[in-house]
């Protein structure tokens, strides 16, 4: 079984292929960047992780779009168009605005989607024409956004992930003290815009349980995060990425998490191995989301196995026909009330050798399907301006979300990003 992986100079690749190491069925594995010094990288570090490992997929590298799609079964499309430097200067222009710049989730999250989704389109219509037969999981962020622009040209065989939801779950069941496995997880809304709303042990929902004890609340991630008395009213545990609607105040402006990246990152391409990454990596999780959050981060949660063991589900659920549950982004059919048939959700879907299908959930409380109408509506404009070069639609997006608070400081956003992104000369007056 071939898998290609489309931004295969990325950081995040070993630990694919570290999962990879651990089984699957994958013999070739094809990494594909525009970057050739980026793939000798990661190349080296994923040669070193293999040494004396039987059976480890061959691993190809090549710049030549074409030639990483021959044949394949699977696609991992986990690019970052304009690299960290752009997510820099997402969150620059975004901060001298005032506003959120973080990668996915308000100026900076429209800003990474307008100069993604052409690419990611792109990408969609090469594969269908190549490898029509082929797989997508999309890790690509904004991975709702994209997903929903390559399901245009892909439709069902393109899927996106997350670890955010699995990671949520994991916590949860840790703090019940209940076997993950065992429990049903109802979880709904869109990617790093989703609650946690029951947790469903033998037909009884364990979740109040949780919720009325403060300590074992605040013992996780996001407990610790929102605080017991919030969740408490919420009646549920949210993604963490929530925390940058519900405390916006706090949020804006704080994060600097593409200039860290970027220069932690040239020190590893700059002398790869095995070991510098491991070192680069466990400091990027240490700080993950580092501005949202007092002390350090625990333990349990930097070990990895987070999206690239969500992928590997994925693979083999499609490819061994193993059927299986994973929360992922998908078109929601009639699966979740009041969002359209044809947005990506982030849902619990049954996973077999024909797909994902989303599995029917109930309908949202008032307070998160108006956020999530909100934020699909800046979505579609988003994709909209990138796929057409609307500009109007591009200041659309901008005015109407929910962590945007001025049209005029809407205006001063697109122009800003279109003067420091080249990628979005299409937007220029």
């Amino acid at each position: 079984m071939k898998l290609a992986i489309l931004g295969g100079g990325g950081f995040r690749v070993p630990l694919v292929h570290r999962a990879l190491l651990a089984g699957g069925g994958v013999t070739e594995l094809v990494l594909h960047d525009v970057d050739a010094g980026r793939l000798a990288a990661i190349e080296r570090v994923l040669a070193e992780q293999a040494e004396d490992v039987s059976g480890a997929p061959r691993v190809r590298t090549t710049t030549d779009l074409a030639v990483a799609l021959s044949d394949v079964d699977f696609v991992f499309s986990a690019v970052r168009v304009g690299g960290l430097r752009g997510r820099q200067l997402d969150e620059q222009v975004a901060a001298a605005e005032g506003v959120l710049g973080q990668e996915t989730v308000g100026a900076g999250g429209i800003a990474y989607g307008l100069r993604t989704v052409p690419v990611a389109v792109g990408l969609a219509r090469t594969i269908a024409e190549l490898a029509p037969r082929a797989w997508v999981i999309n890790f690509t962020n904004p991975a709702g956004l994209v997903t929903e622009a390559m399901a245009a040209h892909l439709g069902g065989r393109v899927i996106g992930i997350c670890d955010s939801p699995v990671g949520l779950c994991r916590r949860v069941a840790r703090a019940l003290g209940i076997d993950p496995a065992t429990a049903w997880f109802d979880y709904a809304g869109l990617n790093h815009l989703g609650w946690l709303r029951a947790v469903r042990v033998g037909g009884e929902d364990v979740l109040p349980r949780l919720l009325a004890d403060a300590a074992a609340c605040e013992s996780f991630e996001e407990g610790k995060l929102f605080g017991a008395d919030w969740l408490r009213a919420l009646g549920a545990l949210p993604n963490e990425y929530l925390h940058y609607y519900y405390f916006a105040r706090e949020a804006a402006g704080s994060e600097s998490r593409g200039a860290f990246l970027l220069e932690q990152q040239r020190g590893f391409y700059a002398e790869p191995s095995l070991a510098s990454w491991e070192r680069t990596r466990l400091e990027r999780e240490a700080t993950y989301m580092a501005e949202t959050r007092e002390g350090e981060r625990d333990a349990d949660d930097l070990d990895g196995g987070g999206y690239e063991n969500v992928a590997l589900a994925l693979l083999r659920a499609i490819a061994h026909g193993e059927r299986t549950t994973l929360i992922l982004n998908v078109r929601n059919g009639s699966a979740l009330p009041g969002v359209p048939g044809s947005a990506v959700v982030e849902v619990p879907c049954v996973v077999d050798a024909n797909g994902a299908r989303p599995i029917a959930a109930g309908p949202l409380p008032d307070h998160a399907l108006g956020l999530v109408t909100a934020v699909k509506a800046v979505e579609r404009a988003t994709i909209e301006a990138a796929t057409t070069g609307s500009r109007a639609a591009a200041l659309r997006a901008f005015a109407l979300h929910p962590l945007v608070d001025s049209v005029s400081v809407a205006r001063r956003l697109l122009d800003g990003y279109v003067a420091v992104h080249p990628e979005l000369a299409y937007l220029a007056r």
